[in-house]
């Protein structure tokens, strides 16, 4: 039966997304269990909201078994669900192997990020502190990821330094300053603009969806919804390992959210938010949706300017414009409940995705 999972697409997407959900509630309870024992637990900011201080100690890296299983059922789907090369044209052939290699890119991102967070995390653990690592070790390790990541889609993918301005027929060329090497026999292009723009834009989002990921399930929600827009896009792109991949991530979302909702019994941790953060980065840059991702990701957007503004304007006049940043612990300081103000969030980044939805397909379909 799996074999013949290829005569099936959107099967394999749901079918990835439920695997994740169940994997991921089977696996967290047993992983709480052991983080309990080992007494691995969230440091909690002394200077955070008063109603936190009681999470201080609840279990925290469940990053690890959401990046765990979204690697384990993707590589398995992609496996079986791979076209049968005797029945299959070339050119489907090609095209199958193009969006593998996308999608491995963007796994590979992903975990590479987790990774990161996962030893961010083992510092504030080890040494009982709720910074971690220091900042200019976390940059400086994310701008290398992301600077491979980058090289690499360019390069393996074939990821073009085009950008296309949503829903119009113009195109910014960030290729225009382009260096080809020669490494054993090999060219290698290295488009500068594009380089730069596609690590600023991986660090940031990965910094965004950490920045975010301080109310129970705000964080792994927003991801979940974005993911199932990526998975509709990468579709629509007869892209479907890319798919297949973004299905599994908004699935791992769902089933880490059922032990994530408030009050959490554990968080994710860096190793989750710097790893969805670099997934959601990452998709944007295969789908060629660089610059719908601002809208995309909107409250992720909101999230980071909240804390800028705040050091900005507290730096040069002593004030503070929210009570505190990021902006969710503002409204928390306004009387919200947790709860509320994580739907809310929610039904934000719900609209827009929506609105990121519309102006894709109006762009695909009219514009071609």
């Amino acid at each position: 039966m799996l074999t013949k999972l290829a005569q099936y697409p959107t099967f394999q997407v749901f079918l990835a997304l439920a695997a994740a959900v169940a994997l991921v509630g089977l696996i967290t309870p047993l992983f709480i269990r052991l983080l309990n024992h080992r007494q691995i637990g969230q440091q909690v900011r002394a200077d955070g909201p008063a109603g936190h201080l009681q999470k201080q100690g609840t279990p925290t890296m469940g990053g690890v078994v959401i990046l765990l299983v979204v690697a384990l059922v993707f590589a398995g789907l992609t496996y079986f669900a791979a076209p049968d090369a005797t029945n299959s044209s070339i050119a489907k052939l090609l095209n199958y192997t193009q969006s593998v290699r996308a999608a491995v890119l963007v796994l590979v991102t992903t975990l590479a990020c987790g990774l990161l967070g996962m030893i961010d995390d083992l510092e504030k653990v080890a040494y009982e502190r709720s910074l971690g690592l220091k900042a200019r070790a976390k940059i400086i390790g994310q701008v290398l990821i992301a600077a491979v990541s980058a090289v690499v889609a360019i390069n393996w993918v074939h990821v073009s330094p085009r950008l296309q301005l949503p829903a119009t027929r113009v195109f910014l060329d960030l290729g225009l300053i382009t260096t080809r090497l020669s490494v054993f026999g090999t060219t290698i292009q290295l488009p500068w603009l594009y380089l730069a723009f596609a690590v600023f834009m991986i660090v940031a989002v990965s910094n965004s969806v950490n920045l975010t990921d301080g109310l129970d399930g705000l964080a792994a929600g927003i991801v979940m919804i974005i993911m199932l827009l990526f998975a509709v896009v990468a579709y629509a792109q007869d892209s479907l390992p890319v798919s297949l991949l973004a299905g599994t991530i908004a699935g791992a979302c769902i089933g880490f959210l059922w032990y994530n909702s408030h009050p959490a019994d554990i968080f994710m941790g860096d190793t989750g938010s710097l790893g969805l953060g670099g997934a959601v980065a990452a998709l944007a840059m295969v789908t060629k949706t660089e610059l719908l991702l601002p809208l995309i990701g909107g409250v992720f957007v909101a999230e980071a300017l909240s804390v800028i503004i705040q050091v900005l304007v507290y730096k040069r006049f002593k004030k503070r414009v929210f009570k505190m940043a990021p902006i969710h612990h503002h409204f928390e300081m306004l009387g919200w409940s947790e709860t509320k103000v994580m739907i809310r969030f929610w039904i934000i980044a719900g609209s827009f995705v929506a609105l990121g939805f519309v102006i894709f397909f109006f762009q695909l379909k009219r514009l071609g």
